[in-house]
C-alpha cells in the first residue's frame, strides 16, 4: 500500500452516510485475539513477534474481505507514515510506537483493520459511519470465524479468550461509538452524559481512544468490561444508551436555536469565516471551529459545505497528514501556516498546494 496515494482518499467511516450520522460519525468494533501456541507480545523476543507475523499475515492473506486487504510492515515504516495511520483510526498509537514485527491489513474502503503484535497477537477492527454496530458486528464476527478456522485462539473454557491485559479477557470485545457533541458541551450538560456514563460503568474517552483529549467535542463511548458477558449483551447495552445521548444532543440543539438563534448563528458564522481567511491556526482551534461549523450544516445554518467534507478536514489537518499532503517535513509553527493554506483552499473550492 502507499501512503501517498491515502492522502487523496478517506475512508468510508467519514461520509456520513449511516444512520444517525449528524451526531454519530462512527461505530467501531474491536476484538482482541491470541494465538495459542505463542507468548503475549509484551513477553515475547523479536524472533517470537517475527514468527507471529509470518504466520498471520499469511493467514490474512486467504481471508475474504470485501475489496481486500492491503497489508502495511509498520516496522519499516517512518514515523511520519505511522503517525498518518494513527491519525486514519487504522491502527492505535501503541502500535504505532511499539518496536519489532508488527503490521496492518487495511480493506479497500478503510473500514476494516487487522493489527498483528499490538497488545495483543491481533486486533481485528471495524468501523462503519454513522449509528451501525449490528453491521459491525456482522462483518467483525465473519473475520473472526475465517481466522479461527485457519489458526488456533488462546482460549479458556473458565475466562474465554485469553489476552494481555486482562480487562480484555472472556469476548476480547471493544465496542465503540464516536458522537459529535457540541451543544452538550456549550451548555455545559455533557458532565450529566460523563456521570450516568460512569455508573453503568462506560467509558468516555477522546477522538484516539484511550488516553486522549476530546477535541473537536468528539467523544468515544465503549465498554469497559468484557468478562462474563456476551457479545451481544455488550453490543445490546450501546445500543441502549447511545440513542439517549443522540436524542439529547439534538433536544439542546433545537434549544440553542430557538432561544438565541442569532448568537448560534454568529458563532457558527465566525468560525466559517475564520477557517476559510486564518493565515495560521493551530489543530486545536481548528478541531474547535470546525465542531461549530458541522454543528452549523447540520441545523441548516451553512447551506454552501457539505457534513463529508468537513469529517475529512477534521482527519486531513492533522499534523502527519499536513506533511504527506506537503510532501515535506514540516515544524510546528510551519504546519499551523500549511494548515490554514490548506482550510482556504479546501473551503473555497481551489486546488491543495504542493512542493
Amino acid at each position: 500500500m502507499d501512503m501517498d496515494d491515502l492522502t487523496h482518499t478517506s475512508g468510508e467511516w467519514l461520509r456520513a452516510n449511516g444512520p444517525d450520522s449528524d451526531i454519530v460519525i462512527s461505530s467501531r468494533i474491536r476484538l482482541a485475539r491470541n494465538l495459542a501456541q505463542f507468548p503475549f507480545p509484551n513477553r515475547a523476543d523479536d524472533s517470537v513477534r517475527a514468527e507471529v507475523e509470518s504466520l498471520l499475515r499469511e493467514t490474512l492473506d486467504d481471508i475474504p474481505v470485501t475489496n481486500g486487504l492491503n497489508y502495511v510492515d509498520v516496522n519499516t515504516l517512518e514515523n511520519i507514515d505511522r503517525q498518518f495511520l494513527v491519525e486514519r483510526q487504522l491502527i492505535s498509537r501503541e502500535h504505532a510506537e511499539s518496536h519489532g514485527s508488527r503490521g496492518v491489513g487495511i480493506s479497500g474502503e478503510e473500514n476494516v483493520s487487522l493489527m498483528i503484535n499490538e497488545e495483543d497477537h491481533l486486533r481485528i477492527q471495524v468501523l462503519r459511519s454513522g449509528f451501525a454496530l449490528d453491521e459491525c458486528w456482522a462483518e467483525v464476527d465473519r473475520i473472526d470465524n475465517a481466522i479461527e478456522e485457519r489458526a488456533t485462539y488462546a482460549f479458556s473454557e473458565q475466562l474465554g479468550y485469553l489476552t494481555a491485559c486482562p480487562t480484555n479477557a472472556g469476548t476480547g470485545i471493544r465496542v465503540s461509538v464516536m458522537l459529535h457533541l457540541p451543544a452538550l458541551v456549550i451548555t455545559k450538560e455533557i458532565q450529566q452524559v460523563f456521570q450516568a456514563l460512569q455508573k453503568i460503568s462506560l467509558a468516555v474517552r477522546g477522538l484516539y481512544g484511550e488516553g486522549s483529549q476530546a477535541m473537536g467535542d468528539f467523544y468515544q463511548i465503549s465498554n469497559q468490561v468484557t468478562l462474563g458477558r456476551s457479545e451481544e449483551k455488550l453490543i445490546a447495552e450501546i445500543k441502549d444508551v447511545v440513542p439517549n445521548i443522540i436524542a439529547y444532543e439534538r433536544r439542546v440543539r433545537n434549544t440553542l436555536v430557538k432561544e438565541n438563534r442569532e448568537k448560534l448563528h454568529d458563532q457558527v458564522a465566525r468560525a466559517y469565516g475564520i477557517l476559510k481567511n486564518a493565515q495560521t491556526i493551530s489543530s486545536e482551534e481548528t478541531m474547535h471551529l470546525l465542531s461549530s461549523v458541522r454543528m452549523g450544516i447540520n441545523l441548516g445554518l451553512i447551506d454552501d459545505l457539505e457534513i463529508p467534507t468537513v469529517n475529512e478536514l477534521f482527519i486531513h489537518t492533522q499534523p502527519a497528514h499536513l506533511q504527506k499532503l506537503r510532501q515535506e517535513s514540516l515544524e510546528s509553527a510551519e504546519r499551523n501556516v500549511a494548515r490554514a493554506s490548506y482550510l482556504r483552499l479546501r473551503l473555497t473550492g481551489g486546488d491543495v498546494e504542493r512542493n
